[in-house]
């Protein structure tokens, strides 16, 4: 261990901040956990980050990655161990205009992406939090406010820069280490520390985004009209359905519809969007055109006490009308969780399941349930919450990994149905045979 420190100590050119020091406090949290890390790292390089990687390795200590640090299951931190915080690597570059390849750093987040691409007339589909990391969110999907035209973030990255194991430097695309790059989009953090990302972003205009308001107690009928819509309705637009919020009444609620319609065209975004309109009271409507970096939603670290417990799977369309019904049974409930609906389909349905590791192609909708508050309020609400799940059991599958606050074996089996499994065991058996990288939704190489 004395050996490895010194080396460390002796190559490492960025911050190394350990619990006595004044950084440390900060340092050893993320905006949604705690935990006491024998060493934050906080790499300016490359070099920095294969030194860090080598440290851990040869100190025998758990493995942290830091991005945005937005993690429900908190990866970010850990005890005891090392955490590699790559917030210093944040550089965005447009590399080639003609082709709109950008390369971002792994360490950066979407809001600055978001703003740096704009004058550019660029975007990449993304998440919906300007704070979210690029890294976490592209490496396990991406469904953001351009994901019906353009499909998930991870479908637009051309190649990454990943550091393994071993603290070797690879690329990872088509051309080089392919089953890595099938690996990566998808596979979350397992494979390596990925610090730069080559995506070839999409041409954007300002967009209409805003969200539409009905009365909770027309929820059934507002869920079913809006999902047949999003069925054949155009590709322009992607929306998302958020009722049940305890923080707005519960069982009393609106139904917040938001809409991002892509495209600057007033008359055309009317015809879109109106028959949303039309289907119930409309008590709210902020729709508006705007640029595209301000869908992305500021987010402030939630105060101490309070806790997310997120879960979320996939319907296809055969099960979305049970689907729909379950769950505006269980917001009349006076413990009834928050829950979002996310409308998939378009883009994302036209990748074959198996070309990268995210397999959930055919899915309609993402249905996601929070409980949330402070902890005894989300204890009260998880019976209804398991309840929920399990009438929804019969109808859903899969799930989506940055929207699970745990790992445990069922979550990694809903995320990586058995033959993008297999296939991803042996490509961590290449790149990481002593599992390194454990601190993810962990596909291990055994």
């Amino acid at each position: 261990m004395n050996t490895a420190l010194e080396t460390l100590r002796r190559d490492f050119g960025g911050d190394i901040i350990e619990p006595d020091g004044a950084e440390y406090e900060a340092a050893r949290r993320t905006p949604l956990a705690a935990g006491r890390p024998a060493y934050v790292l906080r790499p300016g390089s490359v070099g920095d980050v294969r030194a860090g990687v080598r440290f851990a390795a040869r100190a025998g200590l758990e493995l942290s990655v830091r991005g945005g640090g937005h993690g429900f299951a908190g990866f970010g931190t850990n005890d005891g161990g090392v955490v590699i915080d790559l917030r210093a690597l944040d550089g965005i570059q447009v590399v080639d205009q003609e082709r709109h390849l950008v390369r971002i750093g792994g360490g950066a987040t979407w809001g600055p992406v978001a703003t740096a691409l704009a004058p550019y007339g660029l975007a990449i589909s993304s998440g919906d939090t300007r704070s979210v990391g690029v890294g976490g969110l592209t490496l396990a999907g991406g469904i953001g406010w351009k994901v019906r035209k353009y499909g998930l973030a991870l479908d637009s990255l051309a190649a990454a820069e990943v550091v393994t194991a071993s603290g070797d430097v690879v690329t990872a695309s088509t051309d080089e280490n392919p089953e890595l790059f099938w690996a990566i989009r998808g596979g979350g953090g397992n494979f390596g520390i990925v610090t730069a990302f080559e995506f070839v972003a999409q041409p954007t205009t300002d967009v209409f985004f805003g969200k539409i308001t009905f009365p909770g107690s027309e929820a059934a009928a507002v869920l079913a009209g809006w999902a047949g819509y999003l069925r054949t309705a155009p590709e322009d637009l992607t929306s998302t359905v958020e009722f049940a919020n305890p923080m707005a009444g519960g069982p009393a609620a609106p139904v917040e519809i938001y809409v991002a319609f892509d495209g600057d065209d007033r008359q055309r975004a009317a015809r879109v969007i109106d028959p949303i309109r039309r289907l119930g009271t409309v008590i709210g409507d902020d729709v508006a055109l705007g640029p595209y970096a301000d869908t992305l939603e500021e987010v402030d670290e939630p105060p101490p006490g309070i806790q997310f417990r997120p879960r979320a799977a996939f319907a296809g369309r055969a099960a979305v009308p049970a689907v729909l019904a379950i769950l505006a049974e269980v917001r009349t409930s006076e413990r009834s969780p928050f829950i979002s609906v996310r409308s998939l389909g378009g883009a994302v349905s036209r990748v074959p399941d198996d070309a990268t590791a995210y397999a959930h192609r055919s899915a309609e909708l993402m249905v996601m349930i929070i409980a949330a508050g402070p902890v005894p309020a989300v204890e009260a609400m998880q019976p209804m919450v398991d309840e929920a799940w399990r009438r929804l059991a019969p109808h859903v599958d899969g799930a989506y990994a940055n929207f699970l606050a745990s790992a445990t074996e069922e979550d990694v089996a809903a995320i990586y149905p058995a033959p993008a499994y297999e296939r991803l065991v042996a490509v961590k058996r290449g790149y990481d045979p002593g599992n390194l990288f454990a601190g993810n939704h962990n596909v291990r190489p055994w």
